[in-house]
């Protein structure tokens, strides 16, 4: 069935949206809309799976810990980057003028 990555995106997101578009017991497929979130104070994932993200639409800022500090991405459409399972990361900030589209694939 055909569908369309910008359908169905509200007006208004009061929390971020994430939507499964594919799935199996290996790999899950999923849009992520921001819409000027960002993550909680103090809150970071640390996920067991490995996440390939490509930035489709807006903007984000990513913090991603690593053994020498913390690094800031910056990501705009078309940047796209692979977290490791367990890299701890956040969500600083995603577009305030516009919907933030994510395509992140788990596996």
């Amino acid at each position: 069935m055909k569908r369309n990555l910008f359908d169905e995106i509200p007006e208004e997101l009061h929390e971020e949206l994430s939507t499964v578009l594919s799935e199996n017991e290996n790999v899950r497929i999923e849009r992520i809309v921001s819409d000027g979130h960002a993550s909680s104070e103090g809150f970071w994932y640390d996920q067991e799976q490995s996440e390939w993200v490509l930035l489709v639409a807006g903007s984000a800022t990513l913090s991603i810990e690593k053994e020498t500090g913390i690094e800031r991405v910056e990501l705009k459409p078309g940047d796209h980057l692979l977290i490791p399972a367990r890299q701890r990361h956040r969500v600083e900030a995603t577009s305030q003028n516009e919907k933030t589209i994510w395509l992140a694939v788990f596996y």
